[in-house]
């Protein structure tokens, strides 16, 4: 079951806005997109993209919002210790659509129009409630905490952009990170604050 969404739902028209959006992304940049191509090419007029997505910054906003809840998006985690594939697999998916990842990343950490830098967080705070119900809650929030980190395209950027690192290392460097979080917590039945 996907996560479930806080961004606004979308008309048809607003899809095939954002999804004509996102492949003209994905082929000339952001940069290089007029009004008149995303109107042409979702095939609507282009007063529609206007009366939907009045700036530029409104399109760019709503286009990463929904190519986070529709290309990007992912089935919950059944437990907490599946978590490290999940983020895996979100790597693997960034590094398939990097142009896609980079638009996310840039507009997530903004927080605005639907995105969130951090859309998995309750999910993993609710996991670990279940699974690890002795952890002491600030050892909780920083396991979150670090996870919700962890599995984001921000992450993803910063790994390919600032270390230079391919998508496989990227993949296998967020993995190790993660099963390192949880390495401590496995079969945690003791006191609160060991980690």
């Amino acid at each position: 079951m996907a996560a479930p969404s806080t961004a606004p739902e979308v008309s048809g028209t607003q899809a095939a806005i954002l999804a004509a959006y996102a492949e003209l992304i994905e082929e000339v940049g952001t940069d290089d997109v007029s009004f008149r191509l995303v109107a042409l090419r979702a095939g609507v007029g282009e007063r529609t993209v206007f009366r939907h997505y009045p700036t530029r910054a409104d399109l760019l906003l709503a286009t990463a919002a929904w190519i986070e809840r529709t290309i990007f998006t992912r089935a919950e985690s059944e437990s907490i210790f599946d978590v490290p594939i999940a983020i895996r697999e979100a790597m693997e998916a960034y590094d398939r659509r990097p142009e896609l990842a980079y638009v996310v990343a840039e507009t997530a950490m903004r927080g605005v129009n639907g995105s969130d830098p951090a859309p998995h967080r309750e999910e993993f705070d609710g996991m670990l409630r279940r699974e690890a119900p002795s952890l002491a809650d600030d050892d909780r929030r920083a396991v979150v905490a670090a996870l919700s980190h962890l599995d984001s395209s921000a992450t993803w950027v910063t790994m390919r952009r600032e270390l230079g690192m391919s998508g496989r290392d990227i993949a296998d460097a967020a993995t190790w990170a993660a099963e390192a979080i949880l390495d401590p917590i496995r079969d945690l039945d003791a006191a609160p604050g060991q980690l």
